[in-house]
């Protein structure tokens, strides 16, 4: 007996279908156009994940934003097609489009403090949103906004619904951000670099969380992010993107094992790893301190309701040395720093100088801060900034100052000629290494880095430590490097100091907090830190879940917070 042949199944449309998309931005006179990307191609299914990794410049976050739709109405030129949830985004009107954001696919931003208003309540946020995509009720909504912070991990949803942003950390700002992309049931997630500035423990929180959402609800995530490792973390698949076009596009497993492409070859090599060779090496010679901190304690806040974000710290930095701080936002590392150098006053201890305990800003000492957009005066050319701390010591010959800034220059890898440049005029990297030089100016004896490298890419990073490497082994400054990035603390410093919640709970060479870690909580910021193997990534998000149900149950007590209290 024979029945009748059964047709196979049609194969089902892709979430995501770019083919041959090409964006172009106006600049300069009418119908002068810069390319932001050529001719990128991809496909991706529900339930899997794609993460667009490349330097800055690359042209990953403008792929993103045309699956939004995001450059219409901006004067960009785009050719190819775009097809998301069936919808064919190019040619869509307004209001397909607006059926789209948010109803198909919703995107989720890095920096949260930009994409929330201050004025409201984030439950308010929520379900404005909501109701912006479904017909309900202000009550409805509301509710909807309580379920969907609750689903991304905010504990007391109802209550914390009523704060706003600014009573949030910022990891809770970033699950906050993800809770309104949630609120209308979205097929599709696009995340641009949604991890970039959280340390590491609540990155992984937050990619674990991302990677919960694909399996329980088939969501579709695309990833742009310049951190292969966080990349590693969390996609199925790797788009390599460099000066608008994709050199390499494969299985993430495939890629990172054995890139085909020279580029992806120099990213990779460029990613700084636990287990890598370090660029540091103990000093020799005079091993006497060039700064000390002498039971150190910082307190903020009003009377009778004072914090301690600092609290009785002691440590020692000699020329030629490079101690490493670690540890989470709101560790007091930053704090410490800041009295390192002068720029906060201590509430009880001192700090020492070649011996000499001070007070105020101490000579021969500079900072070289996180974010140099925010610590370059815009309407001053970067030459008249990196002379700033000449001037204030008493130079007043232009053509000294002058001939100092441009050997700086070059120097930090620039060119004299960019003295007369003002700072929008640079990349984020060249911008750092316009602060690396106003540092090195008056020729200090220490430099403190707070967070230096945390918003460059890898390539970039990899630069820039390097260049503080080389100055270091010319001029035997002393640095102390803050950042909570595990891997790049331990390839720059010699000692690394590990804090929580204003303690030191750690210290001591690098290489050994780092193979033989005596504290839970240094062994749980290790675990942390991102893997290029994408199995061994998978291992610890199970370990993760595992030690997450387990904090659960009645009488649970942290390990790190056991060992503290031990």
């Amino acid at each position: 007996m024979t029945g009748t042949p059964i047709a196979p199944a049609a194969p089902t449309e892709p979430l995501v279908q770019v083919d041959d998309l090409v964006v172009d931005f106006p600049v300069g006179a009418p119908g002068e156009y810069l390319r932001a990307v050529d001719g990128i191609s991809f496909a991706l299914e529900p339930g899997r994940a794609l993460a667009v990794v490349g330097e800055s410049g690359s042209g990953k976050s403008t792929v993103a934003a045309a699956l939004l739709g995001l450059h219409h109405g901006t004067g960009a030129r785009l050719s190819g097609t775009v097809r998301v949830g069936g919808t064919d985004v190019g040619a869509a009107a307004p209001a397909a489009l607006r059926a789209l954001r948010g109803g198909v696919a919703a995107m989720v931003f890095q920096d949260p403090l930009t994409s929330l208003d201050p004025y409201y309540a984030i439950g308010d946020q929520i379900a404005e949103v909501h109701r912006v995509h479904a017909d309900v009720s202000r009550r409805a909504a509301r509710a909807r906004a309580v379920e969907v912070l609750d689903r991304v991990g905010i504990p007391d949803a109802a209550r914390r619904s009523r704060a706003r942003p600014h009573e949030f950390s910022g990891g809770m700002r970033q699950r906050a951000l993800i809770a309104m992309a949630l609120a209308c049931e979205p097929r599709l997630l696009v995340a641009d670099e949604p991890t970039t500035a959280l340390d590491v423990t609540v990155q992984a929180q937050i990619l674990d969380l991302l990677h919960g959402l694909r399996e329980e609800r088939g969501l579709g995530l695309l990833l742009v992010t310049h951190d292969v490792g966080v990349a590693a973390e969390s996609a199925d698949e790797l788009l390599v993107m460099r000066r608008g076009r994709a050199v390499e596009h494969g299985p993430v497993a495939r890629v990172l094992a054995a890139p085909g492409d020279p580029y992806t070859k120099e990213l990779l090599a460029a990613v700084p790893r636990l287990d890598a060779p370090r660029t540091a090496g103990a000093p020799a010679g005079d091993r006497t301190p060039v700064v000390e901190a002498v039971g150190l304690r910082r307190e903020f806040g009003r009377r009778g309701k004072r914090v301690a974000a600092v609290d009785g710290v002691s440590l020692a930095v000699a020329a030629g040395e490079t101690l490493g701080i670690v540890g989470e936002s709101g560790s007091g590392k930053s704090t410490l720093g800041r009295m390192l150098v002068g720029l906060l006053e201590p509430t009880s201890g001192a700090v020492r100088h070649a011996g000499r305990e001070t007070s105020g800003i101490a000579p021969g000492v500079q900072m070289v801060f996180q974010d140099p957009v925010s610590s370059l005066n815009p309407r001053r050319s970067i030459g008249a900034s990196i002379a700033d701390p000449l001037r204030a010591a008493g130079e007043r010959d232009e053509a000294v100052l002058r001939a100092r800034v441009e050997e700086l220059l070059v120097r930090v890898g620039l060119e004299a000629a960019h003295h007369d440049r003002y700072p929008h005029e640079f990349s984020g990297g060249q911008r750092q290494r316009v602060g690396i030089a106003r540092a090195l100016a008056p020729r200090p004896r220490l430099i403190v880095c707070d967070e230096p490298v945390s918003a460059l890419d890898v390539t970039t990073q990899a630069q820039v430590t390097a260049l503080l490497a080389e100055i270091q082994r010319e001029s035997g400054i002393a640095l102390v490097f803050i950042a909570h990035d595990l891997a790049v603390v331990r390839q720059v410093s010699d000692r690394v100091v590990v804090m929580r919640r204003g303690e030191v709970v750690e210290q001591g060479p690098v290489d050994e907090v780092y193979d033989r870690p005596r504290h839970a909580y240094t062994r749980q910021l290790l675990a942390a830190v991102p893997s290029l193997d994408p199995t061994l990534a998978a291992e610890r998000r199970a370990a993760r879940a595992r030690q997450k149900e387990a904090a659960h149950r009645p009488g649970h007590q942290p390990p790190y917070q056991a060992a503290h209290q031990s």
